[in-house]
């Protein structure tokens, strides 16, 4: 619904209503508000014209350094740290959305797009029909539309939860990057529960250290009004928020610490799942769910953790966890039995290529066969580290391309290759595709092949350009041939 301006923007003196606001003068339509902000990229101060050409009714932008001129046409309205204030701007212009459902933040380096989905899973089968915003994309469980990042723009936030609002959801579980988290994507939120799964290393090149890795990640747990954490006791950075002064409520849980709210005992892992006694002050409970490995026990207990959170009963909470799936291209089976095992995940850190891999041993019989790969112009810092991790823990190693964007893939490999204590006994292959077929063509019933890095990814982006690639597509087919040549 159009806003006058100088509702939206109290600097501003005309009251021109606004009909939508964009960050991207390339979207602008007439009667739109263009926020222009200086980016990561380029200046969007450095747009304005072209904006106005566009028919935007009024251009708000960052006063710090600008050097603007007066435009015909639109008013032209200056503000100092405007980039902090778009979260806010948003929440005003579409209603508060955030206000009007009951929102759950999901953030750590891994788990973040597990417990998101298993959260929305369970609050749909618990008759609270729940959005999504994550790495997946955004809407509903069973509709969702893909996006570029974890946690889109302030703007696109606030028009997305007000359109679940629209649809229908009464929560929204969103996962909450640490992107997010340091550039306010998220700042005028209302989020009633925090989930913290585990800090390892990622996203170094942003942020420079550790320290201001897990310093953004904080700010979440001391989010005004929150009435709810639920932290990973596991993990060294989650103790440490634990004990962190704060109002809310505290829940953690653990698979260690039989002091934690959410403890689990005589977990039993096999091919059809887990299951596990869980402890809790509401008493004791069995624990069943499909899902394989450890780290998915403990992304359970964060969802059990998050729906006590919201006031669910322990006993209902148990009801609907065997019947939650996990995410597309997280520990996604095909094969097996008569074929190879083979197992698609977006593992790619080297925290998480370890829980994969660690969570794969005990089913396997034969070998376990690792491919994977680094992503260009990202953290190099870790190339070695995953190398390291896949020759410990896998029986054979593949190491192929990920993502190179404007990477030279020969570097990237170098890079990994320095991780190997014995390189000459892993195989580099460039191609993934053709890396998929052979490292799946090797293996024999009993085996577990791991293909780590991509997931639910749909491209593969070189030299800047994404083309169509899917290693669930392409684990079909090679699948398909070792059938075929084994008939």
């Amino acid at each position: 619904m159009p806003m006058p301006l100088n509702q939206l923007l109290p600097q501003a003196s005309g009251a021109t209503l606004i009909r939508e606001l964009t960050l991207d003068s390339r979207k602008v339509r007439p009667g739109d508000l263009f926020l222009a902000v200086p980016g990561l990229a380029q200046d969007g101060r450095a747009h304005i014209v072209d904006a106005i050409a566009r028919g935007a009714a009024a251009v708000a932008y960052e006063a710090e350094g600008a050097n603007v001129v007066s435009a015909k046409g639109a008013e032209l309205v200056a503000i100092k740290g405007l980039a902090g204030q778009l979260s806010a701007i948003a929440g005003r212009f579409y209603g508060e959305p955030s206000r009007g459902v009951r929102l759950v933040g999901v953030t750590g380096t891994n788990g973040k797009t597990s417990v998101s989905q298993l959260v929305a899973q369970a609050l749909d089968l618990l008759g609270e029909r729940c959005g999504i915003v994550g790495t997946l994309g955004t809407g509903f469980y069973d509709a969702l539309q893909s996006g570029r990042h974890t946690t889109p723009d302030p703007v696109a936030v606030q028009a997305t939860l007000a359109d679940l609002k629209q649809a229908g959801a009464r929560a929204v579980a969103m996962e909450v990057s640490s992107h997010g988290l340091d550039q306010g994507r998220v700042a005028a939120l209302d989020f009633d529960v925090a989930v913290f799964t585990n800090l390892s290393r990622d996203h170094l090149d942003y942020h420079g250290s550790m320290e201001a890795y897990g310093a953004a990640k904080a700010k979440l747990f001391a989010w005004p009004d929150l009435k709810c954490r639920v932290i990973n006791l596991d993990d060294d950075f989650g103790r440490q928020l634990a004990t962190a002064e704060a109002e809310s409520r505290l829940i953690g849980y653990s698979l260690s610490d039989a002091t934690a709210y959410l403890f689990c005992r005589e977990a039993k892992f096999d091919d059809h799942g887990v299951q596990a006694s869980l402890v809790t002050p509401q008493g004791e409970g069995l624990l069943r769910s499909p899902l394989l490995g450890r780290f998915n026990l403990s992304n359970l207990l964060a969802v059990v953790g998050t729906l006590l959170g919201l006031g669910y009963p322990l006993g209902d909470v148990l009801h609907v966890l065997p019947q939650l799936q996990g995410p597309v291209g997280r520990m996604q089976r095909f094969g097996g039995q008569n074929q190879p095992l083979v197992v698609v995940d977006y593992a790619h850190t080297p925290d998480a290529l370890e829980k994969v891999l660690e969570a794969l041993r005990p089913h396997v019989i034969g070998r376990l066969l690792c491919l994977f790969g680094c992503g260009g112009d990202r953290d190099r810092g870790k190339r070695p580290l995953m190398a390291a991790v896949a020759e410990r823990l896998a029986d054979a190693v593949l190491v192929t391309d990920d993502n190179p964007r404007t990477e030279d893939p020969a570097q990237i490999v170098a890079d990994i290759r320095a991780g190997f204590a014995k390189p000459d006994a892993v195989e580099f292959v460039h191609g993934r595709g053709e890396a998929i077929a052979r490292l799946i063509a090797a293996a024999q019933v009993g085996d577990v092949v791991l293909l780590a890095g991509k997931g639910h990814e749909d491209y593969q982006e070189i030299a800047g350009v994404r083309h169509a690639f899917s290693d669930l597509d392409e684990t079909t087919k090679a699948l398909a041939a070792w059938e075929a040549a084994h008939a």
